[in-house]
C-alpha cells in the first residue's frame, strides 16, 4: 500500500512539476525607431493641431494666435516618410517628407524650403501631445527675418 502511495504520489508531483511550465514567449520590444514612429504616426498616419488646447510660442512670446488653425500629419508607410501642413503662416512647407535625424530618433528634419525646412526638430510627447522645439536662423539675402528665431510648438492629437 506504501508503495502506491509513493507512486501516485510521484506521479502527480511529476504531473504537477510539468503543467507549471514557463510563461508564453514575450512579445519582441520595439525598437527605439518604432517607438518614435509610432510617437509621430500612431498606426501609420497622425494628424496635430495647435487648436484650442495648444499653444506656440516664437523668441519666447505667446504666437498662438498666429497658428491656431496649424496642423501637420506625419504618415509612415514602409521607407516612405511623408507630412503635410495647412495654415503655417510660411513657416514650414505644403508637404514634403521627414527622416529621423541621429540615433536616438528624437529628432525629425523635415524636406522643403520654407524656413522650418532642413533644420533639425527636436520632438517629445506621449498620448495626446507632442512638442516640437526649433530655431530658424536669420536669413541670408532676401528673405523675411521676422520668421527667425526660436519655436515650441505645443501640439495635440487630432
Amino acid at each position: 500500500m506504501k508503495r502506491l502511495y509513493y507512486c501516485l504520489f510521484a506521479s502527480f508531483s511529476i504531473l504537477l512539476f510539468l503543467s507549471c511550465g514557463g510563461e508564453d514567449e514575450p512579445s519582441p520590444s520595439k525598437s527605439k525607431e518604432q517607438l518614435a514612429l509610432e510617437k509621430l504616426t500612431g498606426e501609420g498616419t497622425q494628424t496635430w493641431i495647435v487648436g484650442a488646447e495648444g499653444s506656440v510660442t516664437h523668441k519666447g512670446q505667446n504666437a498662438t494666435s498666429d497658428f491656431i488653425d496649424f496642423e501637420i500629419t506625419f504618415s509612415s508607410s514602409n521607407d516612405n516618410k511623408a507630412y503635410t501642413t495647412s495654415n503655417s503662416n510660411l513657416l514650414f512647407d505644403e508637404s514634403g517628407t521627414w527622416s529621423f535625424e541621429g540615433s536616438n530618433f528624437d529628432k525629425i528634419m523635415l524636406s522643403g524650403s520654407q524656413p522650418a525646412a532642413r533644420e533639425e526638430i527636436p520632438f517629445s510627447g506621449q498620448g495626446s501631445n507632442l512638442r516640437l522645439e526649433f530655431n530658424v536662423p536669420s536669413p541670408v539675402a532676401g528673405r523675411v527675418s521676422a520668421l527667425a528665431g526660436d519655436y515650441v510648438f505645443m501640439l495635440k492629437k487630432k
